[in-house]
């Protein structure tokens, strides 16, 4: 009877126990993370572009952990009694969604585009972080890139007086071209520091039908529409096309050169190139393809690599990254535009502590290095150890950024976004259909418009 008991015992004890296991196993996933802070407050945080939920990667078919989940396994343990409200804003109307946000009051935190920042900011819609930064004593700027820190304008004030922004991603814009199409027309690769004239005529050799394959080939791709103008920047490194001398912390006084000898090189070679790409270029399309096995570019302007380290991560074929090489962008010693885009914190944001913190940790190591596995962003980060071995593409860039400076042909410049860029993509798009406007008389012309615009201000 003793023992009949006893069995009925363990029979009914049983559920408990396994309750009692699976609890104990889900706590034990984040056992050792230890609390950074009590504070208690709901952060509402708006993301450019993030995937919030777990998804599937498009092109390589891989599992990808959203910022949610993220948020749950890696924030929530440290700060337990911080609530986070996320909200996804597309890229193509971040600007306009965003600037609502902040306007209204129904923002604290922002991760945003490096341009969309500085223009807050001169509005005076962010929140200096100085004070917040001299006051941590366990928040240390040393571990960002030395130059995106110090020198960016999507982080700091037009005089570089002040901090309004944390660098979290830094933008690749690396000269990528595919080794096979080179094999396959009989020309030789790229140098490491390729100038644009070597670009236009490799390009110019390998645009037509395939010698081997048969099949439609374009020698060069570029972004036709581009808000940045990533291309034309690196164009006036390349050509010394300062654009004017001045500083934007004083646009009254800038001294417009839009109109040189120099500029006007670059949009001789703009015209060109405007030949080479498909027609989708304008729209900043007809590139899907390039860094996978069935690729028809042969040279990728500002590109990432993005799509062929994430086919390698799904298949473990290292042939692509054979294939398509990286090699430095268009100045004299490889620079380019540097992108950053930052985190910010809105000026009327109803918790600052908790912001804060919020803030440090989504441009901390743990988000970058979340960010780079799951979506390879390149990180901001001196020390950035989880970086993978095979990603020359990311070693490029850090090249490139460490010897890029800024020049009044920024996306930061207000005259930058509101007049050359919309000059320069008609200008690309009038050329690529065979009617591109006398160029001395289009530059004189912006030129005008500049001086003008300056007086103004």
């Amino acid at each position: 009877m003793r023992s009949k008991l006893v069995c009925w015992l363990v029979i009914l004890f049983i559920p408990l126990l396994v309750a009692c296991s699976d609890s104990s196993s889900s706590d034990s996933q984040n056992s050792d993370i230890e609390v950074v802070s009590e504070i208690e407050g709901t952060v509402r945080v708006a993301l450019a572009g993030f995937q919030l939920e777990d998804g599937i990667d498009p092109i390589t078919g891989i599992e990808n952990k959203g910022m949610q989940t993220f948020i749950e396994e890696e924030f929530q343990p440290r700060f337990p009694n911080i609530k986070i409200e996320l909200t996804q804003v597309p890229w193509e109307n971040a600007q306009s969604k965003q600037t609502a946000m902040l306007q209204s009051g129904d923002v604290d935190i922002l991760y945003t585009g490096g341009a969309f920042a500085t223009q807050w900011y001169q509005q005076g819609l962010l929140r200096e972080l100085d004070d917040l930064i001299e006051d941590d004593t366990n928040f240390d700027p040393s571990i960002y890139l030395k130059g995106v820190w110090e020198n960016s304008y999507s982080t700091k004030s037009p005089d570089k007086s002040a901090h309004f922004g944390i660098p979290a991603v830094l933008g690749r814009r690396v000269t990528i071209y595919d080794k096979q199409l080179f094999d396959q027309w009989g020309v030789e690769y790229l140098s490491e520091n390729p100038t644009p004239e070597e670009i236009l005529e490799k390009a110019k050799q390998m645009t037509g039908e395939n010698p081997e394959t048969g099949e439609q080939n374009y020698g060069l791709w570029l972004d036709g529409k581009s808000l940045n103008l990533s291309t034309f920047v690196a164009l006036t490194h390349a050509y010394g096309a300062t654009g004017g001398e001045g500083t934007l912390d004083d646009p009254k006084n800038i001294d417009w050169s839009l109109n040189s000898p120099e500029m006007v090189k670059v949009f001789e070679w703009l015209e060109k190139a405007a030949q080479l790409p498909p027609s989708d270029f304008l729209n900043a399309l007809g590139n899907e393809s390039f860094g996978l096995e069935n690729n028809n570019i042969a040279i990728h302007l500002d590109a990432t690599g993005a799509s062929t380290m994430a086919e390698v991560r799904a298949s473990d074929n290292e042939e692509l990254l054979e294939r398509f090489e990286s090699v430095l962008n268009l100045g004299p010693e490889g620079e380019g535009w540097v992108a950053v885009d930052p985190f910010v914190m809105a000026k009327d944001t109803q918790n600052v502590d908790a912001s804060w913190e919020v803030l440090k940790f989504l441009t901390g190591y743990e988000a970058q290095k979340h960010n780079y596995q799951e979506y390879t962003y390149t990180p901001t980060l001196v020390d950035a150890d989880f970086v993978s071995d095979q990603d020359k593409y990311m070693k490029t860039a850090a090249e490139i950024a460490s010897v890029t400076n800024s020049t009044l042909m920024d996306e930061a410049n207000p005259f930058f976004g509101s007049e050359i860029a919309p000059a320069v993509n008609g200008f690309i798009s009038q050329a690529h259909n065979g009617d591109a406007p006398d160029i001395q008389s289009y530059l004189d012309d912006l030129q005008d418009r500049a001086e003008k615009w300056s007086a103004n201000q």
